[in-house]
């Protein structure tokens, strides 16, 4: 069976960028990213705002590799990077002040990738 691979290019830039910080950072967490963003995408991870709310806690730093959706509610300030977010849960984030980053903006602020909650 053929091995199925992303034709997205922006997720096959995302990809290659990962592995080489991983390995330029001895960060462990950003292979570990790269390796879920390459999955088919029937199998990518999407994350509702509500599952963002139950595990983390106040000013926790999460990246989520796929897509955050607006389902539920978020009651604390968190950092969220993933590789996109519905409008609708930007909107509600926002509310709440929580940050949303791309997944390159939270490697440049955190290139070790410490204290890093990742969330499928």
């Amino acid at each position: 069976m053929r091995e199925t691979k992303s034709t997205n290019p922006e997720i096959i830039q995302l990809i290659q960028f990962l592995k080489k910080q991983s390995k330029a950072k001895d960060a462990g967490i950003w292979l570990s990213v790269a390796e879920n963003l390459a999955r088919p995408s029937r199998q990518r991870v999407a994350v509702n705002l509500s599952k963002i709310n139950r595990y983390t806690k106040k000013n926790a730093t999460i990246v989520v590799p796929g897509k955050v959706l607006a389902s539920g509610t978020l009651d604390h300030a968190v950092t969220v990077a993933a590789f996109g977010a519905s409008d609708k849960a930007k909107e509600k984030m926002a509310a709440v002040k929580a940050k949303y980053l791309s997944i390159p903006e939270l490697i440049e602020k955190n290139p070790q990738g410490s204290n890093v909650i990742i969330i499928r």
